[in-house]
């Protein structure tokens, strides 16, 4: 395997996921540019893989290894701050569906028997003082003003072994994360199409009819989390299940995995199904502690067995795990670069684009025939590592 450079993962992103032209024209919106495109946008997604979030520091770089970086042309932050004002979201989101298509044609997924959509909301960026449209004010609890941050609602495909975040919905001042999520739902599907995915996992928040009315239109399944906002359900399977012994005991990974599974559940007033499916999960680890999680359902038990509904939202937790904490901490997801509404949504998809491709090129390029699996630290370094050294003509 060659070292990654990056000007080999330039390579890739243009001759294998053929995003040549999104380079070229991203959606800029400067009426007399003066740096082509290409350059500011190819230098914004090696901020995210080499760790370098903030436009000045990108300035930094870009001045002393613009021609190993496979930019071409020096800058400042200001461009980048411009750029990012002007660049139409809608063509990156298209990218990245673009992508999606092309992993799933290349059989990315095909160890899977089902692909998940996750949803979820989190915040990302503070600041001291309202500077944006997608400020929120941040309180404490006697209501003390602490600052504000900026809130969104994401989509992440799961149950692949291969966590992909594809899109974001901002909510501002009067929005809240359900409505938001619904949009994203909506836009999603609507891109991907009908049978890209099998589910739509979810936390408790969404647990409500219109949300999972809205995915049974779409003509997806859904996984739901049950807590305390569905009280009658809730009721009911505790005095089902609380008295009876497990339907299934399953072992994996050096844990025990206790499963109740039950199809017969009476929807609420407000849900038009016939019945709901309901699985209970006592997870026992090796450690000795003990997670059990309620979910309901409207897979049917002749499709999808009680083991497959578990890891099915148990992958809910990748959107945490490899979706927001990944993003956090290496991406620079929280990092405010340039404070301007549009700005910041951008550089939101930028940041799930650029973990997009450097996964399917980690994971599933680099890891061709014997290679092991790159870690994202390991390739971080290479990159690194490959801008210390001579630049000559690399013919790949």
């Amino acid at each position: 395997m060659k070292t990654p450079t990056p000007r080999r993962l330039l390579q890739f992103v243009t001759r294998r996921l053929r995003l040549g032209g999104f380079l070229r024209h991203p959606g800029d919106g400067r009426p007399q540019p003066q740096i082509p495109a290409r350059a500011l946008m190819w230098s914004l997604l090696l901020g995210h893989w080499l760790r370098e979030a903030s436009f000045h520091g990108l300035e930094q770089l870009v001045r002393y290894r613009a021609r190993t970086l496979g930019v071409g042309q020096r800058f400042g932050d200001d461009a980048l701050g411009y750029f990012t004002e002007r660049l139409d979201p809608a063509v990156t989101r298209a990218a990245l569906i673009d992508i999606l298509h092309r992993a799933k044609r290349n059989k990315a997924f095909q160890k899977s028997p089902f692909v998940g959509l996750a949803i979820d909301g989190t915040a990302a960026g503070r600041s001291r003082v309202q500077a944006c449209a997608l400020c929120r004010p941040r309180y404490n609890v006697v209501h003390r003003l602490l600052g504000y941050s900026h809130q969104l609602a994401t989509i992440t495909i799961v149950g692949t072994d291969l966590p992909l975040p594809f899109d974001a919905e901002p909510y501002g001042p009067g929005d809240s994360e359900y409505a938001a999520g619904q949009r994203l739902l909506a836009r999603a599907i609507a891109h991907l199409g009908v049978r890209f995915a099998d589910y739509v996992v979810v936390d408790g928040l969404y647990a409500s009819a219109p949300f999972l009315h809205a995915v049974q239109r779409a003509g997806l399944h859904v996984v739901a989390r049950v807590k305390n906002n569905l009280q009658e359900l809730g009721r009911s399977l505790e005095k089902r299940f609380g008295s009876q012994p497990p339907t299934h005991v399953y072992y994996e990974n050096e844990q025990r995995i206790e499963i109740w599974d039950a199809d017969d559940f009476d929807p609420w007033e407000k849900l038009r199904w016939p019945t709901v499916r309901v699985i209970r999960y006592r997870q026992h680890r090796a450690d000795g502690s003990v997670v059990q999680a309620d979910w309901l359902t409207d897979f049917p038990s002749r499709k999808v067995s009680s083991l497959a509904l578990y890891h099915m939202a148990k992958s809910r937790w990748e959107i945490e795990n490899q979706g927001f904490n990944d993003a956090k901490n290496r991406y620079g997801l929280e990092h405010i670069s340039h404070h301007h509404a549009n700005s910041v949504l951008v550089s939101w998809l930028l940041t799930f684009l650029a973990m997009v491709i450097e996964r399917l090129y980690r994971i599933r390029y680099l890891h061709r025939g014997k290679h092991s699996v790159t870690s994202a630290e390991q390739l971080c370094r290479l990159l690194w590592i490959s801008l210390s050294q001579p630049h000559s003509a690399d013919t790949g």
